[in-house]
């Protein structure tokens, strides 16, 4: 998985004021072509998203998708709005995750009518299997859901074309609800989306909030009152989704030393002595010799955060010196830092936890630089064991 941030990407503006309205201090961020993201933190997480508006249709939502994945190499992007429903049994308000996307305009006209020839892309099985966990989990919705029975998540096929549909006895309503019988929900911009994953091998989830029927009722005043909080919806399971994966990716970012060793290794032995020397071996295997060393002696006492704190400002402007930290990560960075400091200098209760939480998030921005990881790991221990 990318140590990227997660794209979140919206084709209404609508939308994609509900998903930022969950972000902490948004930065914008411009592509050297003029697009306009924003970045910045899940409230109260370290998940970094990064956001931004694609406009109606598939092929603008491809490009700036495309745009997207080259400019911030993500752990995932999703695309998050609304959609129309093609069959009652999804009730307005739930949210629809793609399990694969067609584009429903492919095709070939003959003598005896219009022969169906979709391209479909098919979600990827690891965001497939957390979206339905946390499906299972059900704690995702906002409170302030305002509906009577708490919108589910469904997982089934969403068709993607180049027109507004709004009409369930046209003669194309009929034929698309005939060849794509078993898609849940219809739109105009998820196959544009799910092809610039594919080409950038960029795992896609497509999560859309039902607002209307797709049945001639969607400039209506009731469609026009739903379709905040179907926006509304699909940004809370997305958000929810987002951080889960984040958290999936610093995971992943961390050695693990509790993995057991392999058969290959339980044969061999490493048995070398040295005396008042310095020894530095690098090697793919060392065989039938012994090795026998002395750890350098670790700090004693408890880590003087403050001091660690200080001296870690001097680290991340290193690292943006040498190019490893881009100058918006380093400006965030250093406001989490500040603030940091700010908590930790008030030892109080509350303060230390504060500053746990702003370092973890400053974690989560510095993922990309694993010595900054190392460095930042004992400064949030030394900063819960003060809570």
């Amino acid at each position: 998985m990318s140590n990227g941030p997660v794209v979140i990407l919206t084709a209404l503006n609508l939308e994609y004021q509900a998903v930022r309205r969950k972000l902490a201090s948004p930065q914008v961020h411009r592509h050297e072509r003029g697009t306009r993201f924003e970045t910045g933190t899940v409230q109260g997480t370290s998940c970094r998203v990064a956001l931004g508006l694609t406009s109606k249709g598939n092929s603008s939502a491809a490009v700036i998708a495309e745009r997207a994945i080259q400019e911030f190499s993500p752990a995932a992007v999703l695309f998050v709005g609304v959609a129309g429903a093609l069959w009652d049994a999804t009730r307005l308000g739930d949210v629809v995750m793609a399990s694969h996307v067609y584009a429903y305009h492919g095709g070939t006209s003959e003598d005896d009518g219009l022969k169906a020839r979709p391209r479909v892309w098919e979600a990827p099985h690891g965001i497939s299997q957390l979206a339905s966990h946390l499906a299972r989990l059900d704690d995702w919705a906002d409170s302030t859901s305002g509906h009577e029975h708490a919108p589910q998540v469904r997982f089934g096929a969403i068709a993607a074309g180049e027109i507004v549909q709004n009409s369930r006895i046209s003669a194309e309503a009929k034929w698309i609800r005939q060849h794509y019988n078993d898609a849940l929900a219809i739109e105009m911009e998820a196959a544009g989306v799910a092809q610039a994953g594919h080409l950038n091998r960029a795992p896609v989830a497509i999560i859309r909030g039902i607002s209307d029927r797709a049945d001639g009722t969607k400039n209506s005043t009731d469609d026009r009152s739903r379709q905040p909080q179907a926006a509304a919806n699909a940004a809370a399971f997305a958000i929810r989704l987002a951080v889960e994966l984040s958290r999936e990716q610093e995971e992943t970012a961390v050695p693990r030393d509790d993995k057991a060793p392999s058969a290959d290794r339980l044969d061999r032995r490493v048995s070398n002595t040295a005396h008042n020397s310095t020894v530095g071996i690098m090697a793919g295997s060392v065989t039938g010799s012994s090795v026998h060393m002395t750890p350098a002696p670790q700090q004693s006492g408890p880590l003087d955060l403050l001091a660690a704190l200080n001296g870690f400002r001097g680290n991340l402007k290193q690292h943006r010196a040498e190019g490893s930290l881009d100058e918006d990560t380093y400006q965030e960075a250093l406001a989490d830092l500040e603030s940091a400091l700010r908590s930790a200098g008030e030892h109080t209760s509350d303060s230390s936890k504060r500053a746990a939480m702003t370092l973890r998030r400053l974690r989560g921005l510095v993922a990309e630089c694993p010595e900054l990881m190392a460095e930042l790991a004992p400064m949030i221990a030394a900063a819960g064991d003060r809570a």
